[in-house]
């Protein structure tokens, strides 16, 4: 009797313990775990997700340079996929049976319950006839999206193109799904999360065949969709398209800034390309052929290309010398075809002597930028070279010569100025003068900086003593105020009173008389400021540069171009910088003649019938007489290839 009690005492426990488990689990199923509730949820809801139109871009004048245009996907989910007629579907949307059998198979290696894209960006016509015949093909559906659109072919390094997400993107970013697309470069890559805006989504009721028949729960369920911000950005576009045009026929940049605000008018970069080439569903290729162009149009020259600043440079030796009062504007020096210590000769070019300080900016002397150096790197208050060197290289950081300026787009360089210790371990400590490194004062040697970084510096001069960092964004819809450190003043560490004869200096430059190395980029009526420069190049032609800032009182614009393997600065470089100067401040272009001059690669077509020109085209005609007349530099004992002259 015992026994039959201790057993059913245990069946009890058994039967007790059963229940506890069975509990359990219907409360972890039903209470814990939505699994099981989203599963049972799926079967009788369809979610669609609704993408945003991504935000207009807008030029600082309200032109659109960028809105969207629709496009369709095509979606599947496989696990709702019933037999279907491939052969049919492959003639709807013109692809073969062996391209949808593919299409399948990406799409259930990618998720068997998550839609995924099984066609990108199908036409409207394709679309339309797609979704009358949709009910025969259940699991499939059309998903809306825009691509974007321009409404003229230009800034396309500015601007940056828009790609489909990568695996990465999508391990790091939850908002993201494959087949989304986010800004690659460019403004559309920096303002992403502005542009992009939110996604949507609408939950649908679904029958037992799979159809959707009404909104689920009368769209209780819904996220609205939220449109992207527009944004105005700093560029003009009329002046942007002006300048890939007058820089067509050539390689090199061209960069733009209002110095008082740092907004930058132009970003051009030559070659070019379209940026409607990285639309759509050719996004690929047309990028593998732009990559692969042996002139590489992808590459933004304006923020990447490091150059040698030749000439323009002797405008902050001067600066720094005036700082430092190792010179001031009545100093002289004279100058016989160059400078000379024993049998070291850095060349110049033929010019009045002896020079001021005024003078040879405006005569571009070699000789005396070489002195300068010497007085700045001789100067007693310092204990040595290295000591003197540290402190002129402490004014070209203030002055944004190395580190990336910070502008928007993630792929600005910096420039090169090397610190003492790269000279002491090439030569050894206190084995090294001016004489060794005598190069930098004419711009050259080791010194490397990019356009955006020239252009900047021009800024700061045409400003007396001050930058704010260039960027991009001008206003974003429904923000109130941009980056505030795109609006702060950098102080430089140079006193504002020494800007004003280096400013003399560049007015000489253009509005001077004979040595004036840069007449030719006068505009009637316009004081403009500049300095042209050479930089040199050890694998071919040299470059032709040249600064710029305009009016002298009150500058509106600061401007940068290099054109490469075109050799004297005034060349090419100061008559495109001027002409970009004028359509500018003036609207338009009168000197037709002097513009098709720099887009014909010849000697200037006179346009005769113009009587306004007559000066101009004399002052041409001086500087090209003054180019062709230049000694021979490369035959003198020990020369070096500094006294590149403009």
């Amino acid at each position: 009797m015992n026994q039959f009690t201790d057993r059913r005492y245990v069946f009890v426990v058994v039967i007790i313990l059963v229940g506890l488990v069975f509990i359990i689990r219907l409360f972890q199923i039903q209470v814990l775990d939505k699994s099981y509730e989203q599963y049972a949820l799926s079967n009788a809801q369809s979610a669609r997700v609704i993408y945003p139109a991504r935000g207009l871009i807008f030029d600082r004048n309200g032109e659109i340079m960028v809105f969207n245009q629709a496009a369709y996907d095509i979606m599947v989910t496989p696990r709702l996929l019933e037999p279907f007629d491939t052969t049919e579907l492959s003639r709807i949307l013109k692809i073969t049976r062996e391209g949808v059998k593919e299409r399948l198979h990406t799409a259930r290696t990618y998720s068997y319950r998550v839609p995924s894209v099984f066609m990108k960006q199908v036409n409207y016509e394709n679309a339309a006839l797609f979704q009358e015949k949709m009910y025969q093909y259940p699991g499939f559906y059309v998903q809306t999206r825009t691509l974007r659109k321009y409404t003229r072919p230009i800034a396309s390094h500015a601007l940056g193109y828009v790609g489909e997400v990568d695996q990465q993107i999508l391990d790091n970013d939850p908002y993201y799904q494959l087949g989304d697309y986010i800004g690659v470069s460019g403004v559309e890559k920096a303002y992403e999360s502005q542009l992009r805006g939110q996604k949507g989504k609408n939950v649908f009721l679904k029958d037992v065949h799979n159809q959707t028949i009404e909104s689920y729960q009368g769209g209780r369920l819904d996220v609205p969709v939220e449109v992207g911000n527009n944004l105005t950005v700093t560029l003009d576009a009329e002046l942007q398209e002006y300048g890939e045009k007058l820089m067509a026929p050539y390689v090199g940049s061209i960069v733009a800034l209002e110095p008082s605000t740092g907004e930058v008018l132009t970003l051009v970069s030559a070659p070019s390309y379209a940026p409607d080439l990285l639309v759509g569903r050719n996004l690929r290729t047309q990028f593998g052929n732009l990559a692969s162009d042996t002139l590489n149009p992808l590459f933004n020259r304006a923020l990447m290309a490091q150059y040698p600043p030749g000439s323009t440079f002797k405008t902050i030796m001067a600066l720094i010398g005036l700082q430092e009062k190792v010179i001031s504007v009545s100093t002289e020096h004279s100058c016989f075809y160059g400078f000379y210590v024993g049998n070291i000769h850095t060349a110049c070019h033929l010019h009045d002597t002896p020079l001021n300080l005024i003078e040879a900016i405006q005569n571009s002397c070699n000789t005396y930028f070489i002195n300068v150096l010497k007085s700045i790197l001789t100067d007693v208050k310092f204990n040595n070279t290295a000591n003197a060197y540290d402190n002129w290289r402490r004014h070209l950081l203030s002055l944004g010569c190395t580190t990336p300026l910070g502008i928007e787009l993630t792929n600005e360089l910096n420039g090169n100025i090397p610190e003492s210790g790269y000279y002491n371990r090439i030569y050894g400590e206190e084995h090294w003068n001016y004489l060794t490194i005598r190069s930098l004062a004419i711009g050259q040697g080791e010194l490397l900086v990019t356009p955006i970084q020239m252009a900047n510096m021009t800024a700061a001069i045409a400003n007396r003593g001050y930058y704010i960092t260039p960027h991009l964004v001008k206003a974003i819809e429904e923000v109130d105020a941009i980056d505030p450190s795109y609006t702060e003043k950098h102080i430089t560490s140079i006193d504002s009173a020494n800007y004003g004869p280096v400013v003399e200096g560049m007015d000489l430059v253009i509005n001077g008389g004979a040595g004036s190395t840069a007449r030719n980029a006068k505009i009637q009526g316009i004081t403009v400021c500049g300095k042209t420069g050479t930089a040199e190049n050890p694998h071919g032609n040299d470059h032709s540069i040249f600064i710029a800032f305009a009016p002298k009182e009150n500058p509106q614009i600061a401007i940068a171009v290099y054109v490469e393997n075109q050799g004297f600065g005034t060349t090419y470089a100061a008559p495109i910088a001027s002409l970009m100067i004028e359509k500018y401040l003036t609207g338009e272009v009168k000197r037709t003649w002097y513009e098709n001059w720099v887009m014909q690669l010849t000697q200037p077509v006179v346009n005769t019938r113009r009587s306004d020109t007559t000066s101009v085209e004399s002052q041409l005609t001086d500087t090209i007489s003054i180019e062709l007349t230049l000694p021979d530099t490369t035959q003198a004992v020990n020369t070096t290839n500094d006294g590149t002259q403009e």
